[in-house]
């Protein structure tokens, strides 16, 4: 009797152990983004302001994608220290930082966004107006913060492989007073529909992926071309590869 008491009281505790280690995968889910280094606003095209992804963002599984075009994966170390050193630089602050008094007055320029995910689970995001402009206006842990995420953006450059994605977002935008030789909308790719103001978008997938990233090479700033669609509406055409939270 003893001996079946253990044996049970084993079997039990090697369960509830298996039982844990599931709920622990279960809860990681898919990756998420645990750091960035983005822009917003700014004296900017509408198409550039929809496409425009974050510069730099590192997932929990250590991927790193720079612009949504080049990528690179970090070891657990790296990643876990440009984790804590985003957070030693951005907690504390306010979700906006105002510039010290005297600074000067820069217009239409982005807005520097830098966030960091946090014990809690939680994105701390952060917002400086023209912090390349008058950095020295700002709290130094700021400059900090972008120079380590724009660390990571040179060594992608040097060292990463082009990022690709099986989800894209296009963009289409009017162009009835371009000049050039449109070419034929791309067969596959979805047209623009209802009112275009002043941008179209849609995310797509499948073989739509395909036939937009032929017609419309991927390139640094993300190659625009002049197509006609079946109605005879001239559009520039744009897009970019989505990221795995998006």
């Amino acid at each position: 009797m003893f001996l079946l008491v253990a044996l049970l009281s084993l079997a039990a505790a090697c369960g509830g152990a298996e039982a844990d280690m599931s709920a622990t995968s279960a809860d990681d889910g898919p990756v998420k983004p645990v750091a960035l280094w983005g822009a917003e606003g700014g004296f900017v095209t509408a198409t550039t302001n929809v496409l425009r992804p974050p510069r730099v963002v590192l997932y929990s599984d250590g991927l790193v994608i720079v612009d949504a075009s080049k990528q690179l994966k970090l070891t657990d170390a790296e990643a876990g220290e440009t984790v804590a050193s985003m957070e030693r630089y951005l907690t504390g602050q306010p979700p906006t930082v105002e510039p010290k008094p005297g600074a000067p007055m820069v217009t239409d320029v982005p807005t520097t966004v830098l966030g960091v995910r946090g014990k809690d689970g939680k994105m701390l995001e952060v917002r400086a107006a023209a912090l390349d402009q008058v950095a020295g206006f700002y709290p130094k842990e700021l400059s900090e913060a972008k120079k380590l995420m724009d660390g990571l953006a040179t060594r992608a450059a040097a060292t990463g492989t082009d990022y690709v994605a099986t989800r894209v977002r296009m963009v289409a935008e009017g162009a009835e007073s371009a000049e050039g030789k449109p070419a034929s909308w791309p067969a596959g790719v979805p047209e623009p529909s209802g009112t275009v103001d002043p941008v179209w978008q849609k995310d797509i997938e499948g073989a739509a992926v395909s036939a937009i990233t032929k017609a419309v090479p991927a390139g640094q700033g993300h190659d625009r071309s002049l197509f006609k669609t079946g109605s005879g509406a001239l559009f520039v055409l744009s897009w970019r590869y989505l990221l795995p939270d998006e």
